[in-house]
């Protein structure tokens, strides 16, 4: 594959995520949705990973060391929502953690962090394109 088709692979994933997301959140499977929305944003760093800095991304999941190892430029509200919504995928893979996480999942802690998936989200499309 080339440079190009790899980039758009990360993307065309995230996009199809993003609509699962979506999906996920309209049936109030809220942990869920969260954790899939870490995948969205994932992806996303990591087609900009692969335009910027190498075809072989790195095989892991902490969003912010994903965008440090791009030399992103990021505010430090980026940098904390990163961090938390890279906890996003370990309270939602891990058994210990799943059930604390179910109930801070409330619909309105979700919806806020959704949208603030979506802001990052098209922040990143835009950063991938220049």
């Amino acid at each position: 594959m080339t440079k190009k088709e790899v980039v758009d692979y990360w993307i065309k994933t995230s996009d199809k995520d993003f609509k699962v997301m979506g999906d996920l959140f309209n049936n109030r499977h809220f942990a869920w949705a969260l954790f899939v929305g870490h995948l969205v944003i994932e992806k996303l760093l990591k087609a900009y990973y692969v335009k910027t800095v190498d075809i072989k991304v790195p095989f892991i999941h902490n969003l912010l060391l994903i965008a440090q190892k791009t030399n992103l430029k990021l505010t430090d509200e980026q940098k904390n929502f990163l961090n938390l919504l890279t906890t996003f995928n370990i309270k939602g893979r891990y058994s210990d953690y799943k059930l604390e996480f179910y109930k801070k999942c409330t619909r309105k802690f979700t919806e806020d962090n959704i949208n603030k998936i979506k802001e990052i989200r098209l922040w990143l499309k835009i950063q991938i394109k220049k």
